[in-house]
């Protein structure tokens, strides 16, 4: 089948280059014409483990296009939305002016049947603003507009593309439940569910899942807070909830606070939404103040560390991005956390291994260094904010003898207390005695 993916950032890239790899033609448009041109060159914007193997492999088999022009529209048996939604300012609502600019610009293309679909996190109702604007603008064109919400994690993407939990379809037109049989029709024959409802259904599963999850992570660390205050260890809570299948293990790690490009908006714009719809999730709405808090309290955990005083201390910071296996810096812990720390006097020296290159523009004032162990040197506390595979595997010797003083602080608890202890550690987690 032949596709147009409109966006190529994160969810537009990865959908794009996983359909081309199911055999389909895709062609990934974006007005960024320094990124077509990059992206032709073989060059990838954003990191994620495996994309540029797999975008090189099928532009190489003649399956995977770039351009800033629509001409595949034309053609097109689906076309995507993939644009971003952020988070407007002021309301807090999605701010669906790119979804809706690229509706009107696919509209005037479009040539005989076409699936028109949404991958873009929208609000409930988004599809039925699409459908409008194509009768509109080309009140002949033979489209159907279609939900199919993504449900990627970044450092995992592809693997969550090619092996998904379900897949969500929400169109009540039987033909283009056929194309997007088809589309995924590689995942169909491995027996992936495939969830096929009505489109507001649909755009708000997305919104539903991702809402659940962040309430979930907010749920164990307020749990950990608990567990410093009675002597109970957070990790060992979570293992014995999580062995419940009801419950499940994953998202049960206590540390500082959920950010990144989907759990910060689409919390947000769920929580405007039910108001304006006259059903507030006071649920969710503590979530994001929860969240929001805890942020700032793991600055104060550092400034507990050591004893009150961080004027003129050197802080070392390890991680910046979000989650590992990734550059986003979409809403890190990081740019509060460092940022409440220097209104203490601190001075941060960080290292990334992905995420330094975004977090220049986005934190003032930092030493940015090649390496963990230049981020320990001559610290007064070494600060872990995101748990790269790396530093778990820390040479703890030698970074006792690059600080000033062996001071650790483990917001992600990936090393056991004990241990650091015997290691001459002033060691400080979350949730654990």
């Amino acid at each position: 089948m032949k596709v147009a993916m409109i966006g190529t950032g994160y969810v537009g890239l990865v959908s794009g280059a996983c359909f081309a790899d199911f055999g389909h033609t895709v062609t990934c448009i974006d007005k960024d014409a320094g990124k077509i041109e990059w992206l032709k060159a073989g060059g990838i914007p954003i990191f994620e483990p495996g994309l540029d193997v797999l975008v090189a492999q099928n532009v190489k088999a003649g399956r995977l296009f770039f351009s800033t022009g629509l001409d595949s529209v034309h053609d097109a048996d689906a076309v995507f939305i993939a644009v971003g939604t952020p988070s407007r300012r002021g309301d807090g609502h999605a701010d669906l002016s790119y979804v809706y600019a690229a509706a009107e610009e696919v509209a005037a293309l479009v040539g005989g049947f076409t699936v028109v679909v949404t991958k873009s996190t929208v609000p409930v109702g988004t599809g039925d603003e699409i459908e409008a604007i194509f009768k509109r603008v080309r009140p002949d064109a033979d489209v159907a507009v279609v939900s199919n919400p993504e449900f990627l994690r970044e450092g995992a993407a592809i693997e969550d593309f090619k092996r998904p939990d379900r897949v969500v379809v929400g169109t009540e037109d039987e033909r283009a439940r056929e194309v997007m049989r088809e589309l995924y029709r590689p995942l169909y024959l491995n027996e992936t569910p495939m969830v096929f409802t009505n489109r507001r259904t649909s755009e708000l599963i997305k919104y539903a899942s991702n809402a659940f999850l962040a309430m979930k992570i907010t749920f164990i660390n307020e749990m950990a807070d608990l567990c410093e205050a009675v002597g109970a260890d957070v990790q060992q809570v979570a293992r014995g909830m999580g062995l419940d299948n009801r419950i499940g293990g994953k998202f049960l790690h206590a540390g500082p606070g959920y950010g990144g490009s989907c759990f910060p908006k689409d919390t947000l714009a769920l929580v405007r939404t039910a108001r304006d719809a006259g059903t507030p999730l006071e649920l969710i709405e503590t979530t994001v103040r929860v969240n929001d808090d805890r942020k700032r309290a793991m600055a104060r955990k550092v400034v507990r560390a050591l004893n009150g005083d961080l004027k003129g201390k050197r802080v070392g910071v390890l991680g910046l991005t979000f989650k590992p296996n990734t550059d986003d810096m979409r809403d890190a812990p990081s740019l509060s956390i460092i940022p409440a720390l220097q209104d203490r006097g601190a001075i941060i020296q960080a290292f990334d291994p992905e995420g330094t290159g975004e977090a220049r523009g986005l934190l003032d004032k930092v030493e940015f260094k090649s390496d963990p162990y230049a981020a320990a040197e001559g610290a007064d506390v070494l600060v872990i904010i995101t748990e790269w595979d790396q530093f778990r595997a820390l040479d703890l010797d030698r970074i006792k003898l690059l600080m000033k003083q062996p001071v650790l602080v483990d917001l992600r608890n990936i090393y056991k207390p004990d241990d650091m202890r015997a290691r001459g550690f002033a060691y400080t987690s979350v949730g654990r005695r």
